[in-house]
């Protein structure tokens, strides 16, 4: 869509039309369907680092975020050590918690022992939804709840495998994202075209 055309359509309200960077991540992102594990965890992880802060926050440093986090390669995060963590508290473009950090080295571990079981994380998350995108129709974002009973189910197996910084408003905060359910408002035109990527 052109953005002439844009100018004249109705989008979610949560993102502002003056914030270039959160309009673009909901014009081209938010609630299209990931369905590639590593792309996933990604996703799971920065929502994660988001408690207690707000998203555009981690939007505005997801590019740094990415960079010394290794592109949230697993298997590379996995094996970060005291003195490897040490460097990552030392840039102040990422969120600076000891315990968000920590949470991402052990989710990164639990990732490659399930692909290792022979469980792919993009599977075990879309098993939830039967493999399809929950359509939801909302008038305004503001009638989408913070957390489901889904998520709810979601984040009490996550926590019992070991994940962490997976609470079921994050979860539910991440489903979103990642087009597992579609929260975009009726009239926006995105509600629909997301539907294009579904499989």
């Amino acid at each position: 869509m052109s953005k002439s055309n844009a100018e004249n359509e109705i989008y979610c309200g949560w993102a502002p039309l003056d914030d270039a960077l959160y309009r673009d991540y909901h014009d081209t992102e938010w609630g299209v369907p990931e369905y590639d594990s590593r792309a996933l965890w990604e996703k799971f992880q920065l929502d994660g680092h988001q408690a207690g802060l707000s998203w555009i926050t981690i939007l505005r440093k997801r590019d740094t975020m990415r960079e010394e986090f290794d592109g949230f390669d697993p298997e590379k995060i996995a094996l970060w050590d005291d003195k490897r963590v040490e460097k990552a508290l030392q840039n102040p473009g990422i969120i600076r918690s000891p315990k968000k950090i920590a949470a991402t080295i052990g989710n990164a571990q639990i990732y490659l022992d399930m692909l290792a079981k022979g469980e792919t994380f993009a599977d075990y998350l879309w098993n939830f939804v039967d493999g399809k995108p929950i359509i939801n129709n909302w008038q305004s974002w503001r009638d989408a709840p913070a957390k489901t009973p889904l998520s709810e189910a979601i984040s009490k197996d996550m926590k019992k495998r070991g994940f962490k910084f997976c609470g079921p408003v994050i979860v539910y905060a991440a489903m979103q994202a990642v087009g597992m359910v579609n929260d975009h408002e009726i009239n926006c035109p995105r509600h629909k075209e997301v539907q294009e990527f579904y499989r």
